[in-house]
């Protein structure tokens, strides 16, 4: 396929929504149609507005012409015949390390119109195919990669945890028949396989549609009261925040304050390793609401409130919608309903809550002496603005000694390594048996500023469907994919190890049985394909790198081969 050449470009916008690039001079005619949003390509105009105020236009075809193709120009047309089609997979932006794909070409005619107004074919001519100096095609280069990832990452799917969220139910107990309160059990629910909420906590909040108050609270509290001044009431409400921001109480707060989940201090456990611990809830009364209106102008009940946010890094919720309403179970007969139920989701990306990771893998084997060390700057470079601030050992006691607020988690001081992680997981394939292999996993804490309290290790290996024996940590197979099993949780015992503390470390050894038909050592093999820590995916060193089974083994066996067919030689030619 040629590549396409800095040679003189030609632009020429068909409306405002069509434009057709070619290039001259070049072996084979290039004819690129791109198509997308108005609003795409003005903020890209905004990046490069400096040299050409683009407007209009964009992308998504290409299409490639041979030298036959000759274009004409008949009074007001642009005709391109094209007299044959070229097909490929992908073609190379130049000055770029970008690859577009391209569709197959069309037999057919293409027609540019030419006129004034806001469908006037423009032609503009430039020096290069791009049109860029270099400091613009740096800045086409870093909104390309911008793009790139926002669509990667904004769904925030999870392939190890694909319907894991966090659920926020309203569930209206009573509406006042003045209309003036209504009372309502506020339930969040942790649906997360792995992922748990630490210290400090959750910290709901939102922004009410009206002049909505706060009357009172039960099993939490707002963070600030507010403006009450144009409530005339001899006790003033709780909140008369437009914002309120609400958390929970801590644990050992007196019974009469308190409703069933509450008061755990924002902690909320995951499915797999608490799922009574995974629900928090409080019951607040609300007042000087205002009923929502339908399009016939009847009340549709209260108005919801918007813009949620749970205080918690990398979580983005939705917005409130109504879903059918809780139902109850009394008692083995009875059921009980609400009035009224809204519904919240919030979903969590790693990207979100971070620019870099917060953990890596090293490997080692019995059978190599190389330990393959947690990839350089994996959580960012020494002294570089993603990676946290490091320390060396003369300077330790320095920064076990900086003070942090208790509202929001201390940020990492670690150790100064070359992966700059606070955490970091070593897979360490131990002893070969005849049927069995066993592997020793090792997690170190290099935060010097924080213990991590109820952590949990989620590692993905072909052969954990044939886990044998576990030592001194709690296991349990996460199945999601119909009854494919090789996705494990791990966390510590109660009152042993679960707690990973400052600059300390957490070990076990797993026994597991060899499955003849895929267990090998070679190529990489014995090692996870993806390891999670605390809901937090870890850089693993790339496959290239990884220890290699030693020249001699491959020697043994063919020499193992060899010596049975040299003793069948030597018989064959004595008889």
């Amino acid at each position: 396929m040629p590549l396409i050449d800095r040679s003189s470009f030609t632009w020429e916008t068909a409306g405002h929504d069509e434009c057709f690039f070619s290039w001259d001079h070049m072996p084979v005619n290039v004819t690129l149609r791109f198509k997308t949003s108005l609003q795409m390509w003005q903020q890209w105009g905004e990046c490069v507005t400096n040299v050409y105020k683009v407007k209009e236009a964009c992308m998504t075809n290409l299409r490639l012409g041979f030298p036959n193709t000759q274009p004409t120009m008949t009074g007001r047309q642009l005709d391109y015949q094209r007299s044959d089609c070229l097909r490929a997979s992908s073609c190379l932006l130049p000055r770029t390390p970008f690859r577009l794909p391209l569709a197959s070409c069309e037999s057919k005619r293409r027609v540019c119109s030419q006129g004034r107004g806001l469908g006037t074919a423009m032609l503009w001519r430039v020096n290069n195919p791009l049109g860029f100096r270099p400091m613009e095609m740096q800045c086409f280069v870093l909104f390309i990669l911008l793009c790139y990832l926002t669509a990667r990452f904004a769904a925030a799917y999870d392939p190890m945890d694909p319907n894991g969220n966090i659920t926020i139910s309203w569930d209206f107990q009573s509406i006042d028949s003045t209309g003036s309160t209504y009372t309502v059990m506020v339930s969040i629910h942790n649906n997360q396989l792995y992922r748990h909420i630490e210290q400090p906590g959750w910290r709901l909040s939102w922004n009410w549609a009206g002049k909505e108050v706060i009357w009172a609270t039960t099993g939490a509290e707002a963070t600030e009261q507010g403006d009450c001044s144009r409530i005339g009431a001899a006790k003033p409400p709780h909140c008369c925040e437009p914002r309120p921001v609400i958390v929970d109480l801590p644990p050992g707060t007196p019974y009469n304050q308190q409703v069933a989940n509450c008061c755990r201090g924002g902690v909320l456990s995951s499915l797999t390793q608490n799922n009574m611990t995974s629900t928090a809830a409080f019951q607040m009364t609300v007042g000087e609401f205002a009923y929502a209106k339908d399009h016939n102008g009847s009340s549709k009940g209260p108005e919801k409130p918007w813009d949620f946010n749970i205080g918690v890094p990398g979580y983005t919720c939705s917005n409130a919608t109504e879903v059918p309403a809780t139902r109850f179970k009394v008692d083995k007969q009875r059921h009980v309903q609400v009035l009224l139920t809204w519904q919240v989701t919030c979903s969590y990306s790693q990207y979100r809550e971070s620019a870099s990771p917060s953990c890596c893998v090293s490997l080692s084997a019995f059978y190599n002496s190389t330990i393959v060390a947690c990839p350089q700057c994996s959580c960012g470079c020494q002294w570089s603005p993603p990676a946290p601030q490091c320390v060396s050992g003369s300077d330790r006691s320095t920064a076990l000694a900086l003070p942090h607020g208790d509202d929001e988690p201390a940020a990492p001081i670690v150790r100064c390594t070359d992966h700059m992680c606070p955490v970091r997981v070593h897979w360490h394939v131990k002893v070969n048996y005849r049927e069995y292999w066993r592997v020793k996993v090792t997690i170190s804490n290099y935060n010097l500023v924080r213990n991590y309290t109820d952590w949990n290790l989620v590692m993905q290996h072909p052969n954990l469907r044939s886990l044998t024996q576990l030592f001194s940590f709690n296991y349990q197979p996460l199945i999601e994919y119909g009854t494919y099993n090789d996705t494990a949780m791990f966390w510590g015992v109660k009152h042993y190890n679960e707690m990973l503390l400052q600059d300390g470390n957490v070990q076990t050894e797993m026994i597991l049985k060899k499955n003849e038909s895929d267990f090998t050592f070679s190529g990489g093999w014995a090692f996870p394909r993806r390891v999670y820590f605390d809901g937090h995916e870890c850089v693993m060193p790339p496959p290239d790198q990884y220890p290699l089974l030693p020249n001699r083994a491959s020697a043994t066996r063919r020499s193992l081969i060899s010596g049975p067919c040299l003793l069948l030689l030597i018989v064959f030619v004595l008889v």
